[in-house]
């Protein structure tokens, strides 16, 4: 529960009315499945008390999606409040050496928030959007643009994933140390601490990067003293999976386990350095994951029975359920009423417009061209559907579109890493396949013969979205 330092400083009481200018935390964690979060799935196997929390003191919502089963597009439209596929990153993810991604001028809800309302800004952990113009990022030099460059006062983190290199930590516009050592490539080790070889900073340890990124993470929130906006990307539970040693054997759920334990005591920290400086009740704090968990079920079976993405079929990457439906928890004291739970069917591209509302700043065309607020939700004060559509995006690039109980998926096959990934149709096979999700959630019955109608205004309806460059 919220600590009586926050209580008061809320109004008296959580659900008083708060300032005009609340402090905003984002945290992203990496790979976390809806199965993951106990709030979302009772039977999960590993305990996440601090997101249980959080769903308790807020807002969850069951129909949340990423714009993309995979993280540098996400990423992108979590930033921009915009689809990465109108990018000319079309399919996949960038690495520790691309360049810069988003585009020169586009605003971010960290340039956003600091130059029309003055905010302090920080991010803190996994960029993974390119850094520089180069081809291939040098680390012994300076780069420009940097996340300094989007609109943050300061960035501390890893270029990529934690299983990419290089591996070290950046700081504003430079690598703290740079790569002159290397690792070797531990092999395709799936269930287990799997990274790919490169060149590393000498002191830097796998194990010790998400502590760093929270320590500095909560030394942020609690030095500001004016508004301030805390970006938190972890690298966790993503994969290698390295537990730093406190949580190593922590759960009953090997590896895997332990470093989920972790991810979700992260996030305690970060709530508890908002109690420790009185800020909690004055703070927006959303949790959610950038995909869905590479799990499937088989490893269900490996793991003790523990579904990391729950009862949707797939796992990351793919263009089904399990891709990109994630857990999404909101809190805002006064604002928020604790207890509350929504279906709306929302993306992670609304966080840009959702914060804009909140600022009452007014969304130009070039500005979150996919974002659509969610502050009705929040408030408690929306009735019907929020969104006409969302778009889906696989990591190899195949399309679906999701309006109301339908989903159409403009092909067959995973699109990910689930086999089959790209499959032809057969001879007098439709081209795609549709499913109504609320009488078939497992998405186990093809209806797209069934109804042209739906799959004629959906085809439609995506093709507008992508020729208009804009979905709201």
């Amino acid at each position: 529960m919220i600590s009586r330092r926050a209580f008061l400083a809320a109004g008296g009481g959580l659900f008083a009315q708060s300032p005009a200018a609340p402090n905003i935390v984002l945290i992203l964690c990496d790979d976390l499945g809806y199965g993951d979060v106990g709030a979302y799935w009772p039977d999960a196997k590993i305990p996440t008390p601090h997101m249980d929390r959080l769903a308790r003191e807020g807002m969850r919502f069951t129909d949340a999606h990423s714009p993309s089963s995979v993280c540098t597009p996400t990423r992108y439209g979590v930033m921009t409040g915009r689809y990465c596929w109108r990018t000319r990153l079309k399919n996949g993810v960038g690495s520790g050496y691309s360049p810069a991604l988003i585009e020169p001028g586009r605003e971010t809800i960290a340039s956003l928030l600091k130059n029309r309302k003055g905010y302090r800004t920080g991010g803190f952990g996994k960029w993974h959007l390119g850094l520089g113009t180069a081809e291939k990022v040098d680390y012994a030099q300076e780069f420009r643009p940097s996340p300094l460059e989007y609109g943050f006062d300061e960035y501390f983190g890893i270029p990529a994933s934690l299983d990419m290199p290089p591996y070290v930590f950046i700081d504003g516009h430079k690598a703290v140390e740079p790569p002159t050592a290397s690792i070797g490539d531990n092999g395709e080790v799936k269930r287990g601490p799997f990274w790919r070889g490169g060149p590393r900073s000498p002191s830097f340890q796998m194990d010790d990067v998400v502590p760093s990124i929270v320590k500095r993470a909560c030394a942020f929130v609690e030095r500001e003293k004016g508004p301030f906006f805390a970006y938190v990307p972890l690298p966790a539970p993503h994969t290698p999976w390295v537990p730093s040693k406190p949580f190593q054997g922590k759960s009953k759920f090997g590896l895997y386990g332990d470093f989920v334990e972790e991810t979700d005591a992260s996030i305690g920290m970060i709530l508890a350095a908002l109690e420790r400086s009185g800020k909690a009740g004055n703070t927006l704090v959303i949790a959610t994951s950038d995909n869905g968990a590479p799990w499937e079920d088989r490893d269900a079976r490996e793991a003790g029975g523990h579904r990391a993405n729950a009862k949707w079929r797939g796992q990351k990457a793919d263009i089904q359920e399990a891709g990109h439906r994630i857990p999404f928890l909101v809190r805002w004291p006064g604002r928020v009423k604790p207890g509350t739970v929504s279906d709306q069917t929302i993306c992670l591209t609304d966080v840009f417009a959702t914060i804009s509302d909140v600022q009452g700043i007014p969304m130009t065309a070039r500005m979150g061209e996919d974002s659509v607020s969610i502050l009705p939700v929040l408030e408690g004060k929306q009735k019907g559907p929020l969104r006409e559509a969302v778009v889906h995006h696989s990591a190899n690039g195949l399309f679906s579109i999701r309006s109301g109980d339908w989903k159409l998926i403009l092909g067959h096959g995973s699109g990910g890493f689930t086999e089959p990934i790209k499959r032809d149709a057969k001879p007098g096979e439709a081209p795609g396949e549709l499913f109504n999700l609320r009488q078939d959630p497992h998405e186990d019955r093809d209806v797209y013969d069934a109804n042209p109608a739906v799959v004629k205004r959906l085809t439609a309806l995506l093709k507008k979205y992508q020729d208009s460059g804009s979905s709201r």
